[in-house]
C-alpha cells in the first residue's frame, strides 16, 4: 500500500483554494525581486560578454531542481514546502535543519535586498548615497517596517500590493522599448569563461532564481497538488528564465562593456534607450519593488523565529504575542535588528552568496527528499507527478549543485556550517523541554 503523508488537525482546516495560475503568479512574484535590478552588472563584471552562460547554467540547475520540487510537492500536501518535504522523507531532525536553512535564506536574502534598496534610494537622492547616510536609511527602513508589522498583519501585507506592478511594468517596458537601442557590436568577440569563474558567478546569480521554495510553503492551501504544483512550477520558471535572459541581453546590447561597472544597470540601460525619464522610471520602480520585498519579508521571516520560540527551540519570549495588536512583536523586533546589522555591515554580493549557499543546500535536501518520497511511494491523494528519468534526475541535480558549490570559500562554508552546527545543538539540547510541551499542545 502507498505510504500516506502525515497530517495534522490544523492542516485539515485549511482551505485548498489556490489553483495553478494563482500559484504560478505567486512563484513569479516572489522570485522576481530586487536581485534582477543589480545582478546583470555583477555577472557582466565577472564574465564579460559570456555572462549569459551563467544564466543558462542557473536555468539548467533550476530546471533539474524544480523537477524534484514538482515531484515532492505532488506527494506532500502539508504546509511548509521544502521543510515539509524533507521532514516527511527523513524525519523531524532533518526537517528542523531544513526549517533553519529556510530562516537563514530569508534572513540573508532580506539583508541583501535591503542593501540594494539603500543603494536605490541613494541613486534617487544623492545626499543619501554616503556610507553614513546609507546606514541611516537602513535603520530608518527597518524601524518603520518593524513598527508597521507590529501594528498588525493587515498593515504589513499592504506594502506588497503596489510592489508587484511596480517591479514588472518597468522591466517589461525596458525589455520592449530597449530592444530598439541594442547594438550588435556589443555582442562581438565573446570569450569562453573559466570554469571556476562560471561556477562562482552562477552561485551568486542563483539569488535571482530563488523563491520557489518560499512560494511553495502554503502547499496545504493548494488545490489538487499532484497536478497544480508541477504545472505551476513549469509555467513560472520558464517565464522567469526567459525574462532574465532577455533583460540581460538588452542591457548588454545597450551598455556593452560599461555594464560590468554599473551600480544601477537596468536604470543606466533605460537612460540610454529612453532618456532621463526611463532612468527615473527604473530607479523608482526598483526602489518600490525592493521596499515591497523588504516589507513582505519583514512580515514573513520573523514568524520562523516565533515558531521556533513557540516550539521550545529558542527562548520563549520570542513566542510572545502583543496583547493589543496580536502580533509576534518580540520576534519582529529581534529579526529587524539582526537583518539591519547584517545589511549595514555587509555588501550585496557577500550576503547574496551566503543566502545562495544556504539555498543550494536546502535544494539538495529537497532533491534527496523527492527520491526518498518516490522510493517510499508517499502520496497526498491522486497520482503524483513523476519526474522523467526519475531515478537519475535527482542525482544529476545534486551533481550540478555540487559543481556550483565548489567555488565557495572555506570562510563562507564556515559561516553556514557554524549555523547548522548551532541548530543541531539547539535541537538536541531542547529535546527534554520540547517533550514537556507536547501535553499542553495536544
Amino acid at each position: 500500500m502507498p505510504a500516506a503523508a502525515p497530517g495534522t488537525r490544523s492542516e485539515a482546516r485549511l482551505v485548498r483554494a489556490m489553483g495553478m495560475w494563482a500559484l504560478a503568479a505567486s512563484i513569479v512574484n516572489v522570485t522576481v525581486g530586487g536581485g534582477i535590478f543589480r545582478l546583470p552588472a555583477f555577472v557582466a563584471g565577472q564574465l564579460g560578454g559570456s555572462a549569459t552562460l551563467a544564466y543558462l547554467v542557473c536555468a539548467v540547475a533550476m530546471g533539474l531542481i524544480v523537477l524534484c520540487f514538482a515531484e515532492a510537492g505532488s506527494r506532500v500536501a502539508l504546509t511548509g514546502g521544502p521543510y515539509a518535504y524533507v521532514e516527511v522523507a527523513f524525519g523531524p531532525f532533518a526537517g528542523f535543519l531544513s526549517g533553519v536553512l529556510l530562516w537563514v535564506v530569508g534572513t540573508f536574502a532580506l539583508s541583501a535586498v535591503a542593501t540594494l534598496f539603500a543603494d536605490a534610494v541613494g541613486a534617487l537622492v544623492p545626499a543619501l548615497a554616503g556610507t553614513a547616510a546609507r546606514a541611516v536609511v537602513l535603520v530608518a527602513t527597518f524601524a518603520i517596517l518593524g513598527t508597521v508589522n507590529v501594528l498588525g498583519v493587515r498593515q504589513g501585507t499592504a506594502v506588497n500590493v503596489v510592489s508587484t506592478i511596480a517591479k514588472l511594468v518597468p522591466l517589461l517596458l525596458l525589455l520592449v522599448l530597449g530592444a530598439f537601442a541594442v547594438k550588435a557590436a556589443n555582442f562581438a568577440g565573446i570569450p569562453t569563461p573559466a570554469g571556476a569563474s562560471l561556477a562562482r558567478t552562477s552561485v551568486v546569480l542563483i539569488f535571482a532564481f530563488a523563491g520557489v521554495e518560499s512560494a511553495l510553503v502554503p502547499s496545504g492551501e493548494v488545490r489538487d497538488v499532484a497536478r497544480t504544483i508541477p504545472r505551476a512550477i513549469l509555467v513560472a520558471m520558464v517565464a522567469i528564465t526567459g525574462l532574465y535572459i532577455a533583460l540581460h541581453l538588452v542591457c548588454q546590447g545597450i551598455l556593452g562593456g560599461a555594464l560590468g561597472s554599473s551600480q544601477t544597470p537596468l536604470a543606466d540601460a533605460a537612460a540610454v534607450a529612453l532618456g532621463p525619464w526611463g532612468r527615473m522610471m527604473m530607479l523608482v520602480g526598483a526602489a518600490v519593488s525592493m521596499f515591497g520585498y523588504v516589507g513582505g519579508m519583514t512580515l514573513a521571516v520573523p514568524r520562523a523565529l516565533f515558531a521556533l520560540g513557540r516550539d521550545g527551540f529558542l527562548p520563549r519570549p520570542l513566542a510572545a504575542v502583543h496583547p493589543r495588536f496580536h502580533t509576534p512583536h518580540v520576534a519582529i523586533a529581534v529579526q529587524a535588528v539582526v537583518v539591519c546589522l547584517l545589511a549595514v555591515s555587509s555588501g550585496f554580493e557577500k550576503l547574496a552568496l551566503l543566502a545562495n549557499v544556504s539555498t543550494l543546500l536546502l535544494y539538495a535536501g529537497c532533491c534527496l527528499a523527492a527520491w526518498q518520497l518516490r522510493r517510499r511511494d508517499v502520496r497526498a491523494g491522486g497520482i503524483p507527478f513523476r519526474v522523467p528519468a526519475a531515478g537519475v534526475v535527482p542525482f544529476v541535480a545534486l551533481a550540478v549543485i555540487a559543481y556550483m558549490l565548489v567555488s565557495v570559500t572555506w570562510k563562507e562554508w564556515a559561516v553556514v556550517a557554524g549555523l547548522l552546527a548551532a541548530a543541531a545543538l539547539i535541537y538536541f539540547a531542547t529535546t527534554a523541554a520540547r517533550r514537556g510541551l507536547r501535553p499542553a499542545e495536544s
